[in-house]
């Protein structure tokens, strides 16, 4: 069959590359996909958002499955629309997808069916962010209620931050925003719980950690994610039964209830305190880049599992994960998350991939010959290994070998379990 992957990252890429060991692909075509997909699929250079014209593009390609990567399609309704035009598509619908597109939404289901998360207040205006801040303890986390590319959350020491914050979410900062979410700060540690989810079951996808803010220290503001690691130590057997009885069972109930569903990738992002778990957020989509150090530890055909989540048959389903850990360091463009250039050629034709290190493409483009950065985060230096600090080593050997001026990296990725070794 031939199958469509929409996106241009390191998701994305990492995607691609566990679909094409599938024997049961023809052809994998990457809408628009990037420098690294370039050379496993074929990329189509369209503007996805534009459905009639992905609508187009499919057919004319007698695409017949196809599986979304980021989460702004999924909000817009991609799955609606091409569902409606007999394309079998893999990710959530419409409604589900308001579990990342609104984080009013998420937190009146956490409210509703008691889950635990941070307390919060949502604020449509200026008067009632002023009547509600009072409430929290310094320090507070001020959010957008809408997709913000990772970028909508800001932790603040000072009310007159907070009101800084909000104004210019009020102001219209990220075009799907017009409501504030105040919210109280939770001390712990942050970990991600993946699953793959259809109509009646779910399946764990996996755990990892990732590092937020741009800067070593966990200084800076925040980013998409400068690194991560799979799998989350933090997360034992004991800590994920409490994840699913206390948030994913009663969330997706939520949905059944309002007869609704989900079906897709589902992140669950976490704050565990004192051994309990708390929802930060959800993700209706695989994390990026967490997704690149999960898919290089299955072993089960990706296109099998997203085909029995399709049939609603997750039950009968059975993953096979490798033991090795899996770590990845982003290299990023100078100015990220802020201004940077792009257009900057990155000399790594001669670095050649190996089973245990290895470089997923993000923000690359070819032409000529040459690769140029196209974005904030660059490319993801990937390596599995028995132990995190060997790892790390071996990354950042191969990215000294990249030795591209116009990046940079953090050089602490993984500190939590690598200081604990």
């Amino acid at each position: 069959m031939n199958i469509a992957l929409i996106g241009s990252g390191g998701r994305e890429h990492a995607l691609c590359t566990k679909l094409q060991e599938s024997k049961k692909i023809n052809k994998i075509f990457c809408i628009p996909g990037n420098a690294g997909t370039a050379k496993i699929s074929t990329n189509l250079n369209i503007n996805f958002l534009n459905f009639q014209l992905l609508l187009k593009t499919l057919k004319r390609y007698k695409i017949q499955l196809v599986i979304v990567g980021p989460e702004e399609p999924l909000v817009k309704g991609i799955v609606n629309f091409l569902e409606k035009n007999n394309i079998k598509v893999f990710g959530p619908n419409k409604f589900a997808s308001q579990l990342e597109g609104s984080k009013a939404f998420m937190k009146k289901i956490c409210k509703k069916y008691k889950i635990p998360t941070a307390n919060f207040k949502i604020c449509k205006n200026k008067n009632d962010f002023k009547n509600s801040i009072d409430k929290f303890r310094l320090p507070i986390v001020v959010k957008a209620d809408g997709l913000a590319a990772g970028k909508g959350v800001v932790i603040c020491k000072t009310k007159k931050k907070a009101f800084e914050i909000s104004n210019q979410i009020f102001k219209g900062k990220f075009k799907s925003s017009n409501k504030v979410i105040l919210e109280e700060f939770l001390e712990g540690e942050e970990a991600s719980y993946f699953l793959i989810v259809d109509k009646n079951n779910f399946v764990n996808f996996g755990t990892a950690q990732d590092h937020k803010k741009v800067y070593e220290k966990e200084k800076g503001p925040n980013t998409g994610g400068m690194g991560a690691y799979s799998p989350a130590p933090i997360i034992d057997n004991e800590l994920e039964k409490k994840i699913i009885k206390r948030i994913v069972k009663p969330t997706l109930k939520s949905l059944k209830d309002k007869k609704q569903f989900y079906r897709g990738f589902l992140y669950v992002g976490l704050m565990i305190k004192d051994k309990n778990p708390y929802l930060i957020e959800y993700n209706v989509r695989m994390g990026d880049p967490e997704c690149q150090v999960i898919i290089p530890r299955l072993k089960t055909d990706l296109l099998k599992i997203i085909k029995f989540s399709l049939k609603n048959q997750l039950k009968k389903l059975k993953l096979s994960w490798e033991k090795k850990r899996c770590m990845t360091i982003v290299l990023c463009s100078k100015g990220y998350p802020g201004n940077y250039n792009k257009g900057k050629v990155l000399e790594i034709r001669r670095i050649k991939n190996k089973r245990n290190l290895f470089i997923f493409h993000a923000g690359t483009k070819e032409s000529e010959g040459n690769i140029f950065s196209a974005g904030g985060r660059v490319l993801n230096i990937v390596s599995k290994g028995k132990n995190f600090y060997q790892i790390r080593k071996k990354i950042i050997k191969l990215i000294k070998k990249i030795n591209w001026k116009g990046g940079f990296y953090r050089k602490d990725i993984g500190w939590r379990v690598i200081k604990k070794l």
